[in-house]
């Protein structure tokens, strides 16, 4: 069964490791991994292009014209994934392999393997042994504090929202990604949100997975700057008014009322 793997590059001549993509390819032949280069202002793209010599048929490189974000650069990846090849399995992860490929598989491995259904896999770094994970102490308190607000705005008790690693069925990856993002850098709240109000709470329940990873490691060069993190709360806000008051204010007062408490009643307890 075919699985595809989209990986983001922006400016990553230095990082990235394609002696481990290639390792990768090498062990297992039913992947393959579209390297989406965003808009890069470095040779990524030359060193994409060069990797992909001889492998069109397992890697593919999606040049985008300009740099439109992480978010855009997934989307479009994605996208070019689900028009030009059969891959059941669609996901996406850091071109720093922050998450390596044997939790990715993990990841992939968990979803049902009826097709024909709706799924979604994400990676959890906070349910890892704290050994195996290494990041500074203020970004894991700042992190911890980020995942209880988005708790709170989804509904759900979703232990890490910003883990690099997620995987989806063909089905639901063709569903979340055909619209455009609002937010540049959150979109993997987006992506949770739009699942929920599709399905509803107790029915994403069931196609909807949080899968620990064994190990995790915060590389240095981080894309986002300053400038974005300060926007993150009205980033997070607009979120919640496009996903959470605009459905409200198709409802009924007791529609609404019974929505907040259910709500409340999930992040409190």
């Amino acid at each position: 069964m075919e699985n595809a793997i989209v990986v983001p590059c922006y400016n990553e001549a230095n990082r990235l490791d394609l002696s481990t993509f290639d390792e990768f390819l090498n062990q297992r032949n039913d992947y393959t991994i579209c390297f989406v280069n965003d808009g890069s202002s470095d040779n990524t793209l030359e060193i994409l292009k060069k990797f992909q010599k001889g492998r069109e048929n397992r890697v593919y490189v999606y040049d985008a014209p300009q740099n439109n974000g992480k978010a855009e650069a997934i989307r479009s990846g994605v996208n070019y994934m689900l028009q030009n090849t059969s891959a059941q399995k669609i996901g996406f992860m850091d071109a720093d392999l922050a998450t390596g490929f044997e939790d990715y598989e993990n990841l992939s491995a968990s979803l049902d393997d009826d097709f024909d259904n709706d799924g979604m896999v994400i990676g959890s770094r906070t349910r890892v042994n704290t050994a195996n994970i290494q990041r500074t102490a203020f970004r894991s308190a700042s992190s911890n504090i980020f995942n209880k607000i988005i708790q709170w705005i989804i509904g759900l008790k979703i232990n890490d929202t910003q883990c690099g690693a997620k995987v989806f069925t063909r089905k639901t990856a063709n569903t979340l990604f055909q619209k455009a993002f609002i937010t540049k850098w959150l979109f993997d709240i987006e992506l949770l949100m739009r699942m929920r109000n599709k399905f509803g709470k107790s029915s994403m329940v069931n196609k909807f997975k949080e899968v620990k990873l064994s190990k995790w490691t915060e590389v240095e060069g981080s894309k986002i700057t300053l400038r974005d993190a300060v926007q993150f709360p009205l980033q997070l806000l607009k979120i919640a008014l496009n996903y959470n008051f605009k459905p409200i204010l198709k409802k009924t007062p007791a529609q609404w009322l019974v929505n907040s408490l259910r709500s409340a009643r999930t992040f409190l307890f």
